[in-house]
């Protein structure tokens, strides 16, 4: 069974078409078609069912997916063992990181990283963390720098790096702020539940962190917006769409820091790689500059 030929199935499998698959390996649409019909003359099956424009996985496409996962990523996993075997620091590195991590944390560390091993070819993603955990699980993914999920994920090897002291933070004019720029006690987060608040997605890791917190209390927060996007949340609680936190080192004259009346709040950083799958040379160097970098 022909490992490209594997390839094209699982591109076809993931985008869900012919066409996208094409472009994600770098062909032409007849040339990833041809390789699907090979496969399944090989396999003696259809993999496929074509209805309209829509493409599905007949059963026994379902039942090769994951077998054709596991086969290609052994191939790979032994072709980063011989390679490893040289010494040498190349070859492509896929790996993904947030938008946040990647402009607060990552630059200094990449650019060391590139001007020690330029033969590296860097394939740097920036997609949420959610996701990268899930491009490491299924193989997409070698190294992925993100915020850490708040429970152990089985098949991951996961570090905590850096601690992000999340703030509560408003506009200088929001009532929060007015309420605590006079002496008073520290707001409860009661107070804060009777105000819209601007968060991260709700699907996301930060997102349920801070739900956690109020839910503990029993409360229940009151979302106006969201995005994934930091810097998008900063600007929308700058101009007074809503109390927001965020990290520390985001605050700046446009916010206030709400003193509120609950422990500090942090947000664990760090990197995850899969616990059963071979390191590249290029990736152990990553984690060196990882562990080195602040």
């Amino acid at each position: 069974m022909d490992t490209q030929h594997l390839q094209a199935f699982l591109a076809v499998a993931d985008t869900q078409s012919f066409s996208k698959a094409a472009d994600q390996l770098f062909l032409t649409q007849p040339a990833v078609s041809k390789r699907i019909a090979m496969l399944e003359q090989q396999l003696n099956t259809r993999l496929f069912d074509r209805i309209g424009r829509r493409i599905a996985l007949t059963e026994a496409g379902e039942l090769l997916l994951p077998q054709a996962r596991h086969i290609l990523l052994s191939v790979e996993d032994s072709r980063r063992a011989l390679a490893n075997l040289s010494g040498q620091v190349g070859g492509r590195l896929t790996m993904a990181t947030s938008h946040h991590i990647g402009l607060h944390r990552l630059p200094p560390i990449l650019k060391a990283y590139t001007q020690q091993h330029p033969e590296v070819d860097l394939d740097l993603r920036f997609v949420d963390s959610e996701l990268a955990y899930q491009g490491v699980l299924n193989g997409h993914l070698e190294l992925a720098v993100v915020t850490l999920a708040p429970h152990p994920v089985e098949q991951l090897s996961v570090t905590e790096r850096w601690r992000d002291r999340m703030c509560f933070v408003s506009a200088h004019d929001h009532p929060l702020a007015r309420q605590v720029s006079r002496p008073a006690k520290p707001l409860a987060l009661t107070t804060l539940c009777e105000h819209p608040c601007v968060l991260p997605g709700a699907q996301t890791f930060t997102r349920s962190l801070i739900e956690e917190r109020f839910a503990l209390k029993g409360l229940a927060l009151s979302v106006s917006m969201s995005t994934n996007y930091l810097e998008t949340l900063k600007m929308m609680c700058s101009v007074g769409l809503g109390w927001s936190l965020l990290p520390e080192r985001m605050l700046d004259e446009d916010l206030v820091e709400l003193p509120v009346d609950t422990p500090p709040f942090y947000r664990p950083l760090g990197y995850l790689t899969h616990s059963n799958r071979t390191l590249s040379n290029a990736a152990r160097k990553m984690i060196e500059a990882l562990e080195q970098g602040r």
